[in-house]
C-alpha cells in the first residue's frame, strides 16, 4: 500500500491515472470515512504508532488496487492505494447505530509512506456514510478471488511472466477473467419437466378371453358365442327354531291322521 503515490488526473474520470491493462471495476458511494491505525492486537511486530484518518472520499475498485480519493486533499492524504493481494481478514460490521464499516489488515509495501516494518501490518477502517459496503465487500471478494486462483494457477503450471507485462506476482491481470459466470440455463425444444413429476398410471381394461374353435378346414376362429357364467352355489341359511318346531307338530299331526284313517 502507498501513500500519496497515486498518480492524480483531475479532467479524466475517475479522476486518476491507471496503471498498465487496470481497469476500475466499481466505485463505492460517495462520504467514505477512511482511518488508517496500527492495531492494538500486533503490537510486537511494529516499530512505532501509526495512524492517519480523513472524513470523507471516493472509493475505487480495480484490478489491481483498492484506491481511496479524498474530497479536500491535505498534506497527510492526497491519495491512498493497496493491493488486493495484500489485504486480509476483511469483513463487514453492521451496527445498530450508524454506518456501516469496513475493516481489513494491509501488508505494508516498501517505501509506501507507512512507518511498519515488512512483517508488520496495518488496520484500514472505511465507514460507508451513504451505504454500500455490502456491495463493495462483495465486489472486492470475487476480483480478490480470482486473482488469487489465476496466482494458483500460474504457480503449479510453473509459467513466468515477461518483463513487458502488467503482472501481480507473475500474473498477467489483463488475462484474468474477472466476469461473473452466467447461470445455467437448460436448452430444450420442449416444456420442461419438473424432476419430481410422477407419471400418473391410466388404468387399462383387463382383455377378454375368446375362445377358439376349429371348424372343418382345419382354420382356428374366435367363438363369438356369449361365454356361460359360473353359477353362484345357492346357500340358504339354516331354518330358525320356531320354523323347526312348527314342521315338527305337522308332521306329527299328519302321522297321527294317517294312523286313524288305517
Amino acid at each position: 500500500m502507498s501513500i500519496n503515490w497515486v498518480m492524480l488526473s483531475p479532467d479524466t474520470n475517475p479522476p486518476y491515472t491507471p496503471l498498465p491493462n487496470e481497469q476500475t471495476l466499481f466505485t463505492a458511494p460517495p462520504r467514505i470515512g477512511f482511518a488508517i491505525s496500527t492495531p492494538s492486537h500486533y503490537p510486537a511486530k511494529q516499530q512505532k504508532p501509526f495512524s492517519l484518518t480523513h472524513a470523507s472520499g471516493v472509493l475505487y475498485l480495480t484490478n489491481r488496487r483498492m484506491i481511496y480519493l479524498p474530497d479536500k486533499a491535505t498534506d497527510k492524504l492526497k491519495s491512498f492505494a493497496a493491493p488486493l493481494l495484500n489485504l486480509h481478514d476483511s469483513h463487514v460490521t453492521a451496527p445498530f447505530f450508524g454506518p456501516n464499516v469496513w475493516t481489513a489488515l494491509l501488508q505494508p509495501v516498501q517505501g509506501g509512506g507507512i512507518p511498519t516494518p515488512s512483517t508488520g501490518v496495518v488496520e484500514i477502517r472505511l465507514t460507508f456514510k451513504e451505504g454500500g459496503a455490502f456491495d463493495f465487500h462483495t465486489n472486492y471478494e470475487r476480483i480478490r478471488e480470482r486473482l488469487q486462483q489465476a496466482i494458483e494457477v500460474n504457480r503449479v503450471d510453473g509459467d513466468g511472466s515477461g518483463p513487458a507485462r502488467a503482472a501481480v506476482n507473475g500474473v498477467d491481470v489483463s488475462n484474468v477473467n474477472l466476469e461473473d459466470l452466467p447461470a445455467y440455463q437448460e436448452e430444450s425444444d420442449g416444456p420442461l419437466l419438473s424432476p419430481v413429476m410422477v407419471p400418473s398410471v391410466v388404468p387399462t381394461a383387463a382383455p377378454v378371453q375368446q375362445s377358439s374353435v376349429q371348424r372343418d378346414s382345419g382354420v382356428a376362429v374366435e367363438d363369438d358365442r356369449p361365454q356361460a357364467k359360473p353359477t353362484e352355489t345357492a346357500q340358504s341359511a339354516p331354518p330358525s327354531y320356531e320354523e323347526a318346531q312348527m314342521q315338527g307338530v305337522q308332521d306329527e299331526m299328519e302321522r297321527r291322521l294317517s294312523g286313524g284313517r288305517e
